[in-house]
């Protein structure tokens, strides 16, 4: 049956959260020469404590053409590509992993970074158009973290540079020290938005059966951390040109936060034992911290009905949808049906801005360039509009959504 649908019907999906990574040996074609002794005694000891790097679906992360056919599938034309796989020299995944305490640490950990940026900038160019990277950096170093920033930029793939949370009381300081303004103006200066993904900036645990659980329940708590400590540290107010987005953190707790942190500060210059401790955070701003949000703040995450009610009071143009393939708990592959879950009753400029539009502003897409993408694979309006009834679930356990999605819907 020939296609209803004008090819203006067709909306560009970008994923604003993917995941990749080369396979574990991959890396050493990335490394120089001088690490390669060093990469082989590591990688013939290392196992992977991730079963998605280990079992039939690791492919998902470094086959390119069967990448774009499970994606095209899911409706989805463009992808930002966030690590995924162990780089060179990393006990696992660089999302949670410490920050280095060490020099040598540092530099064999920095290594393996480039090694997987280097990667990443050729992978995503052998699909033009349709990938771009958050490439990674470390705080400690400020001169070669401006270094790999402006190797990212010239790149011409860049989504951004994939910026680690620090840990409280870690040597290498805070993300509102001023030994990192040059960073943060040179971002700022060259349009390249700094990204913090969920699981950054978690604090060592002492070696205790209940560590794990307790650093899993924490994990979110230290990502989110950093919108008050970037605000009430003054980043945004020194650099107001500075995008940042937080990767897979959600949505509801950011309004919380923002009113906790304005009614915080304005209940302090009320009372003189509360003002003493927070003068010297609030003289030097001059917005509130819902202004600060709405000028330099973006966040990109698997939607849920839920966050729905946010939409207007973060700003539409804030908010970007991902479905954080190819992760055992993404949209992947019914991302059609989650969206439709999701955005089915929301208007359509505002579908367009959070399914792609917004993703190609911040991260620098061009859209015009993926609407044929969009026409021959891409979801139409009517498609979205369409809410889910139970009997348009796959006959299999559902669709791999999160788990407040799967109850919103199954009860």
């Amino acid at each position: 049956m020939a296609d209803q649908h004008t090819p203006s019907d067709r909306i560009v999906v970008i994923s604003a959260d993917t995941h990749g990574g080369a396979e574990l040996r991959e890396y050493k074609d990335y490394l120089p020469q001088e690490w390669h002794e060093r990469f082989d005694a590591w990688a013939g000891s290392y196992e992977s404590p991730w079963d998605d790097l280990v079992n039939d679906t690791k492919f998902k992360n470094w086959d390119s053409d069967r990448r774009i056919q499970q994606l095209e599938e899911d409706g989805i034309a463009a992808e930002v590509l966030i690590p995924n796989t162990i780089p060179p020299f990393f006990p696992t995944i660089q999302n949670i992993v410490s920050l280095p305490t060490t020099r040598d640490e540092y530099e064999r950990r920095m290594a393996g970074l480039r090694a997987h940026n280097r990667w990443a900038e050729e992978f995503c160019k052998r699909t033009p158009g349709r990938r771009r990277a958050l490439f990674q950096i470390f705080p400690n170093d400020v001169d070669d973290a401006i270094v790999e920033v402006e190797w990212a930029a010239r790149t011409g793939v860049a989504a951004g540079v994939l910026m680690p949370g620090i840990p409280p009381n870690h040597p290498a300081g805070a993300l509102y020290d001023s030994r990192l303004d040059p960073l943060w103006e040179r971002c700022a200066a060259l349009d390249i938005p700094v990204c913090q993904h969920e699981g950054t900036g978690i604090p060592d645990y002492p070696d205790h059966p209940a560590s794990a659980g307790i650093s899993s329940y924490e994990q979110s708590y230290f990502a989110q951390r950093s919108l008050w400590t970037l605000i009430l540290g003054g980043v945004f107010e020194r650099h107001p040109n500075l995008k940042y987005t937080f990767i897979e953190q959600g949505v509801n707790w950011i309004p919380q936060a923002l009113d906790r942190l304005d009614n915080t500060i304005a209940a302090a210059k009320k009372r003189p034992w509360a003002d003493m401790f927070f003068r010297g955070a609030y003289e030097a701003l001059s917005m509130t911290a819902w202004e600060y949000w709405h000028r330099n703040c973006y966040v990109g995450h698997p939607l849920r009905p839920v966050e729905v009610e946010d939409f207007v009071q973060l700003g539409t143009d804030h908010i970007m949808w991902g479905s954080d393939y190819p992760h055992t708990d993404a949209t992947s592959p019914y991302s059609r049906e989650a969206i439709r879950l999701t955005l089915a009753d929301v208007d359509e400029e505002v579908v367009r801005k959070i399914l792609g539009g917004n993703a190609a502003t911040v991260f620098g897409f061009d859209v015009e360039a993926l609407q044929p993408v969009a026409d021959r694979i891409g979801p139409t309006l009517e498609e979205v509009r369409q809410p889910l009834a139970r009997t348009d679930y796959p006959d299999a356990e559902w669709f791999h959504i999160r788990a407040e999605v799967r109850s919103t819907v199954l009860g």
